[in-house]
Order: structure tokens, then C-alpha cells, then sequence
């Protein structure tokens, strides 16, 4: 097997940082690591965002992530576990990374709000609405 590739941080621009947390699969799984205190296996993240996610497509938003310099990963036996280089790229770009995953956080919080909201022009009916009829 090929050595996996993680860049200097260093090397990093933004705009790779900025790139790859744009897809919100990627973002969603990537502010998962972050607020874990230990690796990830790929496979914790088999369904992100309700949603299944293939093992191809997952191989290749971690390649993303990783060649941004997001993620380190190493590989343990047949699983890839990942942990965030957050400290790393806090140091050459204070704040970017936190900015980033409390906006993602507040998305989700709103989206969840929204999602327990009636459909707009529906409106509850009260028990008693029922009786006249």
C-alpha cells in the first residue's frame, strides 16, 4: 500500500480549506472529528447527514479532507482511523477552523428548527374546530 499523503501545514492556502469543507458532507464529517477527542474510523461515518453514504464516496471526501490538511490518516489493520490537524492549522490560520464549525453548528440547529415547523400555510387545528363539523 501506497503511504498516505498529508501535507505541511505550511503548504496549506485556504482557499484548499475552503474548498473542501464547502460540500456539506464533508464539513459535517469533518466537524464530527473535530469534536471528538479520539480517531475515527472511516465507517462511524457511513451515514452522515441522515443520509448513506457509499464507502467510494466516503474514500474520496476523506482524500479531500486529508490533502487539505484537515485530517491526518492512519491506517490500523484494514480500518483508516482520522483525527483533526485542527491545532495545527489553528496555528497558521487562528480561528478559521472553529469560525467555521460553529457556523456549521448554527446551520444545523436552524435546519432542525425549520424541519419541526408546520408547512408554511398550514395551520394547527384545535380540538374544538372539529366539533361544529
Amino acid at each position: 500500500m501506497r503511504p498516505l499523503f498529508h501535507p505541511a501545514v505550511e503548504d496549506v492556502p485556504v482557499e484548499a480549506i475552503l474548498h473542501a469543507l464547502s460540500d456539506p458532507v464533508r464539513v459535517a464529517i469533518y466537524a464530527d472529528i473535530v469534536g471528538q477527542e479520539c480517531s475515527q474510523n472511516c465507517s462511524t461515518f457511513l451515514h452522515t447527514n441522515n443520509k448513506p453514504i457509499p464507502k467510494s464516496t466516503l474514500s474520496q471526501h476523506f482524500k479531500i479532507l486529508r490533502e487539505a490538511g484537515l485530517i491526518r490518516g492512519e491506517r490500523r489493520g484494514v480500518e483508516m482511523h482520522n483525527t483533526s490537524r485542527c491545532a495545527e492549522i489553528d496555528q497558521r490560520y487562528p480561528g478559521l477552523i472553529a469560525t467555521i464549525v460553529k457556523a456549521h453548528n448554527i446551520q444545523l440547529a436552524d435546519e432542525a428548527r425549520a424541519s419541526k415547523k408546520p408547512a408554511k400555510g398550514v395551520r394547527k387545528q384545535k380540538t374544538g374546530d372539529l366539533a361544529g363539523s
